[in-house]
């Protein structure tokens, strides 16, 4: 459940708020090198924020930078970089009311997702618990506390999962 938290954490940082961030474009692959490479600081660049409306990129390699600007061009996120002799800007206008309630819903359903990803282990769990009941290994008792458990567990991963969500929820809709 923990993985899922994370998974989530991550996804909803690629979500657009009023700042630029790092993590808009950390999983952008680009083309490079004869193959695909993640655009994250530690494999072709530097990525920073210079100002809340512009990402800066500063590629390790000073002649891949047509290749970098390219790859975000082609991956069709709306961003437009440009070259600035060895980095690439990329600019992001302030979000309009429709984007943020467009971003909302985006977010909205990215949490839903999660929930529904642990509930799912949740039932995997249930689904043990009362197999191990059926085939004698545990007695009614404790098929009653491991699904407590179980249930207790999974409402304190999708308790985070809202933590997350709320924390989001608030910079989008932070002018």
């Amino acid at each position: 459940m923990q993985q899922v938290v994370d998974l989530i954490s991550s996804d909803i940082a690629s979500i657009r708020t009023g700042r630029a961030t790092p993590a808009l474009v950390e999983g952008l692959e680009v083309a490079v090198y004869g193959g695909t490479q993640n655009l994250k600081i530690v494999e072709l660049s530097t990525i920073s924020s210079s100002d809340p409306q512009t990402l800066v990129i500063d590629p390790w390699d000073k002649s891949i930078i047509g290749e970098i600007r390219q790859g975000i061009l082609a991956a069709n996120v709306g961003m437009n970089p440009s070259i600035d002799g060895e980095i690439l800007r990329i600019a992001f206008p302030p979000l309009t009311t429709e984007d943020r309630e467009k971003y909302t819903k985006l977010l909205a359903t990215k949490l839903e997702n999660g929930r529904v990803m642990v509930r799912q282990i949740r039932g995997e769990a249930m689904h043990e618990i009362k197999k191990k009941f059926e085939e004698k290994e545990t007695s009614e008792d404790e098929k009653f506390a491991s699904e407590k458990k179980a249930q207790e567990i999974t409402d304190e991963y999708i308790g985070k999962i809202e933590e997350i969500g709320e924390k989001k929820r608030k910079e989008l809709l932070t002018l």
